[in-house]
């Protein structure tokens, strides 16, 4: 039996990260058999490529195409390496992010071309998709107040994209809206200001009925 692959997608500061770890350790509590992915990285060239892409690691500027590329890459590794395997084996994968941020965020942010940023992507991922997207929207002001309460509790600095203009975050914001509309039967749109623990209900109650309605 095939797997059910869930991705997790959204602005900065939106909890994303947190709900991905939490519908993992949920799911897992319910006896499937679930492997948590995220990008960029989740395997040695990606982490490699994941320190390049946010922590600036060879201290060189990166041109907008490099960045785009990068990220392809380590999706490339991730989807051959870790996703497609679980996923032949009947695993539910759960990846935070996964495709839709380059068409969000190099797309829509930086401002290539959509339609040749979804024929890479789906070259990098070998046309794998999605069977649930959940996206976690949230204003991108709270976003990044978010962020910075966070940073201040682990000692952290911004990253190189959240480094990004105020301008930058609302087109990609905007663009992962477009998203939803363009595929409403992939994307479920989860207001993510909301407290943690009703956001969460409304997350498992979306990936149960994507599970049952696979397993009809």
């Amino acid at each position: 039996m095939q797997g059910i692959f869930i991705t997790f997608e959204g602005p900065e500061g939106s909890g994303k990260s947190t709900q991905a770890a939490l519908l993992v350790e949920y799911l897992r509590g319910q006896g499937y058999d679930v492997v948590a992915a995220h990008e960029p990285g989740g395997t040695r060239v990606g982490d490699v490529i994941r320190e390049i892409l946010q922590y600036d690691k060879t201290g060189e500027q990166l041109c907008p195409e490099t960045e785009m590329f990068l990220f392809e890459a380590s999706r490339a590794q991730l989807v051959r390496c870790v996703i497609l395997p679980a996923l032949e084996a009947g695993k539910i994968v759960v990846c935070d992010r996964f495709a839709d941020s380059t068409t969000a965020y190099q797309g829509y942010g930086r401002g290539f071309d959509i339609d040749k940023i979804m024929t890479i992507n789906s070259f990098s991922s070998d046309e794998l998709v999605p069977d649930l997207t959940i996206l976690m929207d949230i204003d991108v002001e709270l976003g990044f107040k978010r962020l910075a309460e966070r940073n201040e509790k682990n000692g952290r600095e911004l990253d190189r994209i959240e480094r990004e203009s105020i301008t930058f975050h609302e087109k990609v914001r905007a663009g992962y809206l477009d998203l939803a509309k363009r595929w409403p039967a992939r994307f479920k749109v989860v207001e993510a200001n909301r407290a943690m623990d009703v956001v969460g209900r409304e997350i498992r109650k979306m990936a149960l009925t994507c599970l049952k309605s696979h397993a009809d």
